[in-house]
């Protein structure tokens, strides 16, 4: 298969374990599977095809297996279930997205506001970014983990910021033609909120 088959295959599997996750709320995001498509083809857009074959090979075990992975994830993010992976690629892999996220937030402010906080020392009611992608980290095997790790590296070596390249493709996703372009649209609206607002939100109370 090439890239664009394996990230067809591994989001049909994706989707379906995502349904079937069970929640004690209502989670509208699975109500919507092209928004969940959309941001998770953005994220395999940006790995190489050999990361992906392991990857795939990683969900169709699990299937074969009744185990959920993406049930495993929410889990371990909630500190219901103890520590899937062990291995000590997943902190570096972390670390380095970690610190690209931290580098486009000082260029596209506005854009990743509107995400998850960053890291775990961010004050936020949901899950960090840092968090969230360590436990997902945790249900790849040691192969896709290693692929993966590969990958950065060779980002690096190139001076690219994986995580930008996951924007620019989200963005695209959504219908803009560039994060630039988003960036600029979230700026604007800001901007007449601000306008239409700004008395409400700038009195000082009593």
């Amino acid at each position: 298969m090439n890239k664009q088959d394996f990230i067809n295959e591994i989001l049909d599997l994706e989707l379906k374990m995502f349904q079937a996750v069970k929640t004690d709320q209502p989670a509208p995001c699975r109500d919507d599977p092209e928004g969940f498509r959309k941001m998770r083809t953005a994220q395999f857009q940006a790995w190489s095809t050999k990361t992906l074959a392991s990857y795939f090979n990683d969900i169709k075990i699990a299937e074969r297996e009744n185990r959920n992975l993406m049930t495993l994830k929410y889990a371990r993010m909630d500190n219901l279930i103890s520590v899937l992976n062990k291995n000590a690629i997943i902190k570096k892999i972390v670390n380095i997205q970690v610190a690209w996220q931290k580098e486009i937030a000082k260029k596209y402010p506005q854009l990743i506001k509107r995400g998850r906080s960053i890291d775990s020392n961010d004050e936020s009611f949901t899950t960090s970014f840092q968090t969230y992608l360590s436990c997902e980290l945790e249900t790849y095997s040691d192969l896709t983990l290693a692929c993966l790790f590969k990958d950065i590296q060779n980002a690096q070596k190139r001076n690219e910021n994986m995580t930008e390249r996951i924007y620019e493709q989200m963005v695209k996703g959504l219908g803009y033609q560039s994060i630039q372009e988003a960036e600029k649209k979230l700026v604007e609206i800001n901007r007449n909120i601000r306008r239409k607002y700004g008395h409400i939100i700038t009195k000082t109370p009593g």
